[in-house]
């Protein structure tokens, strides 16, 4: 049985009036990634993702339009993972937490040579850009003008159902159990209860 996947979120956080993005250098790997970080109990995507911003760079933020989603594969469970474009305003008002080495602050450019994840290098390449273009702080460019890279796996639901005969028994399980669990938390939304 594929177990249920681990829910996070985060933010592409610009630094108010400048095109720069916050990373931040893991501790325990020595990887630089977005600042994300798992739900806690009862909180809301949104809530968690300003209060890992905070935590994982020091700074506290304006949080704006949802940027969107990253799924990727993490200790044998899927994680889910919600980004919102967000600004820093100020200085830091509080230390980093524990398992965060250091936070800089570099251009888009910059940030994708550093990432250390491939999946978050393609996540910003998508969507920087647009962040960068809704802050006011880059030209927004054609549609044609941003290259667009095949996508890793099939995005329709028609293609999905297609490729899960292909997939292992584990991977089919897991992928399935994704679809019910988003599903569930949709409806729940449209009820009013999330």
């Amino acid at each position: 049985m594929a177990r249920a996947p681990v829910m996070a979120a985060g933010g592409i956080v610009l630094r108010r009036g400048a095109p720069l993005i916050a990373i931040v250098r893991q501790r325990k790997r020595n990887e630089w990634v977005l600042p994300k970080g798992k739900l806690d109990d009862g909180e809301t995507p949104k809530q968690a993702a300003h209060r890992e911003v905070l935590e994982e760079t020091g700074h506290e933020v304006a949080i704006h339009e949802f940027l969107g989603t990253l799924v990727y594969q993490s200790g044998g469970r899927s994680k889910v993972v919600h980004f919102w474009r967000m600004e820093a305003y100020g200085g830091p008002v509080r230390k980093l937490m524990n398992d965060i080495k250091a936070v800089d602050w570099v251009t888009l450019e910059e940030a994708l040579a550093r990432l250390s994840r491939e999946y978050e290098r393609t996540f910003l390449t998508q969507i920087g850009p647009i962040a960068l273009a809704a802050a006011g702080l880059a030209p927004v460019a054609a549609p044609e003008a941003i290259p667009v890279p095949e996508p890793a796996l099939p995005l329709a639901a028609d293609d999905i159902d297609a490729a899960l005969p292909t997939l292992t028994p584990a991977e089919a399980a897991s992928v399935e159990e994704l679809q019910h669990g988003l599903l569930q938390k949709v409806k729940a939304w449209l009820r009013g209860e999330a």
